[in-house]
């Protein structure tokens, strides 16, 4: 399954009862992380996607098994905008023409819904412990979902010695190419 911070059991309840229950659960989230929400409940799907983008959540999806949906919404910040500052960016319209890495930083359960093939996923969280994973030497092109993550992520890189660092921008939610799926 999908890589979930919490799961939510709204099994055998009716609407509203899940929005309720989601409501509820996704207070105890940070900024971020992402609850897995198991209804059986067959309207949950549009209902649980137009709730999230209604307070600014992040409906990734939803994978069926057998009568139970499984949807996965990500917390979003209620943070202001923040300045992109990283200094290197690059177009998303040009990155597959390019040699390089395409870096994933957005969280599992974003990427596994949907991300450019042969982008290499390390959740933003996880970037610090897992530098050695990624070769110096070579193009890095980081995205996420707006541009703001892969600003932070291509600052991480940047200070610990990589000098090929790109931060794509737009980030995923504008990309309009092919995308793989791992669900």
């Amino acid at each position: 399954m999908i890589q979930a911070n919490m799961q939510l059991d709204a099994k055998g309840l009716a609407c509203p009862m899940p929005i309720v229950k989601t409501k509820k659960a996704i207070t105890d989230l940070e900024e971020g992380q992402v609850l897995e929400v198991q209804a059986t409940d067959k309207g949950s799907k549009a209902d649980l996607a137009a709730w999230a983008s209604s307070v600014g959540n992040q409906y990734l999806g939803t994978v069926e098994d057998g009568d139970v949906l499984y949807h996965y919404i990500r917390k979003g910040s209620n943070e202001p905008e923040v300045e992109q500052s990283f200094e290197h960016t690059v177009s998303l319209d040009g990155i597959e023409s390019r040699d390089g890495l395409i870096l994933d930083v957005r969280e599992a359960a974003e990427y596994a819904f949907g991300h450019i093939d042969g982008a290499k996923s390390i959740p933003l969280g996880e970037l610090d412990s897992r530098l050695l994973e990624l070769d110096k030497e070579q193009e890095v092109y980081v995205i996420c979902r707006t541009g703001k993550r892969s600003d932070l992520a291509a600052q991480l890189l940047a200070n610990n010695g990589f000098t090929k660092v790109y931060n794509v921008l737009p980030g995923m939610n504008a990309w309009n190419g092919n995308i793989k799926k791992d669900i």
